[in-house]
């Protein structure tokens, strides 16, 4: 009988980036060329193929157990007695590569099967981004970036009337980068559940003034959410460089335009509906992160032909718009399924109501909880977190992003 030596220590590797696994492979003293060979063996990956033709699938199922990897799929789809079947592939990132490579010559769309896989692994490597606003780059990844929410609204759901005047909310932006905020999104129109639109004056009347004043004040971005291309260009001409557009560009036609020619960022966020009507009827989705997904690609590929740059555009999957509770939770555990989108990832949780679904308390006793989906967020690949409270949040991700860093 074969016994272990004592001497002999197991250790299982959770190695979740090439970072962390080149570090092992050093430890070890692997020769350069060997790290070289062995570093897409480190990482295995799951894709799902949705609804394809039975014969495609045993095709892919096939070429996958040729590299030593293999394919899921519905077990009548061999007999091709069912007319489709999803497919799951299952292989280190060095198989489903050669996978990729086999696939472009084979017939039934397999080779722009190839280039989606292909465009999607290098999404899923893509650590760090550079956001290029009209005034200044941003690398996002290093480091999260915090979004401090400066609301010059009477009812906003947790801070509505607080900040009404400008001299309040200029000195609260100022204090909110005293803090750590790294960007002020100033809002002059609330989106909470149920909230109705108000006429663009108003609105104007709400943000110019602040954005103006604080452009002057301060050197961080500043970004104005709202959904009406005029009070965007009105902004940007007060100094905003970020346009946090809830509907992604969708309530109103003039918007690409304005972002394109202003060279503005944009955040694209999901949202079923409107703030009116988001939590009424029946809100349950047959695949919340597949539906999402697919809206921001689709919304992501509208910019693209609009004419804005990729290097432009932010994606926010929008939790709390238009989401179950357990939506908003299943959003946040999966958020890496977001990376491939290829595009830097923003989150907005603070004080929603899914968290006092959990802990109980009105809006303003939600910090901790606020905090713990937040640091979670970062685990999961958020670059970019929109929060009221700077201070307490910015020393959490600081912490957060120490721990996710170390290799």
């Amino acid at each position: 009988m074969d016994v272990i030596s004592r001497n002999v220590k197991l250790r299982y590797l959770h190695l979740k980036t090439d970072d962390e696994a080149c570090k092992a492979l050093k430890k070890v003293k692997v020769d350069p060329y060997g790290i070289e060979a062995m570093l897409p063996k480190m990482q295995n990956l799951n894709i799902l193929l949705e609804q394809l033709e039975c014969k495609v699938a045993n095709i892919i199922k096939q070429e996958m157990l040729s590299v030593g990897g293999d394919c899921a799929v519905a077990r009548e789809s061999v007999s091709c007695t069912i007319p489709a079947t999803d497919a799951i592939i299952m292989g280190t990132l060095k198989q489903i590569q050669r996978f990729s490579d086999k696939i472009t010559l084979q017939p039934f769309g397999l080779k722009a099967i190839s280039k989606e896989i292909s465009v999607l692994l290098q999404n899923l490597m893509k650590e760090t981004h550079v956001l290029k606003t009209n005034k200044r780059e941003i690398v996002l990844g290093d480091r999260s970036m915090i979004m401090g929410i400066l609301n010059v609204t009477p009812d906003s759901f947790s801070d509505g009337g607080h900040f009404m005047s400008a001299e309040d909310a200029v000195k609260h932006g100022i204090r909110m980068v005293e803090e750590g905020a790294d960007i002020i999104d100033v809002g002059g129109e609330s989106s909470r559940p149920g909230a109705e639109s108000i006429p663009v004056k108003e609105e104007l009347q709400r943000v110019i003034p602040v954005i103006g004043m604080l452009s002057e004040k301060i050197h961080c971005p500043i970004s104005i959410d709202t959904t009406k291309a005029e009070v965007a260009r009105e902004a940007v001409q007060n100094g905003a460089e970020i346009v946090n557009d809830i509907s992604a560009m969708r309530f109103d036609d003039r918007m690409p335009e304005v972002i394109k020619d202003a060279e503005t960022a944009i955040v694209l966020m999901h949202m079923r509906g409107t703030p009116g009507d988001m939590q009424k009827g029946d809100i349950r989705y047959e695949n919340v992160r597949g539906d999402i997904i697919n809206f921001l690609r689709n919304r992501i590929d509208a910019a693209l032909h609009a004419g804005i740059q990729r290097e432009k555009i932010i994606i926010d999957p929008g939790i709390g718009f238009g989401k179950m509770p357990e939506d908003n939770l299943q959003l946040l555990k999966y958020l890496q399924e977001f990376k491939v989108l290829g595009l830097p990832i923003m989150v907005g949780t603070s004080r929603k109501s899914f968290i006092g679904h959990i802990t109980g308390g009105n809006p303003l006793h939600r910090l901790e909880g606020t905090t713990a989906t937040i640091v979670i967020a970062i685990m999961n690949g958020a670059h970019i977190l929109r929060v009221h409270d700077v201070e307490f949040i910015k020393k959490a991700a600081v912490v957060t992003d120490a721990v996710k860093n170390v290799i």
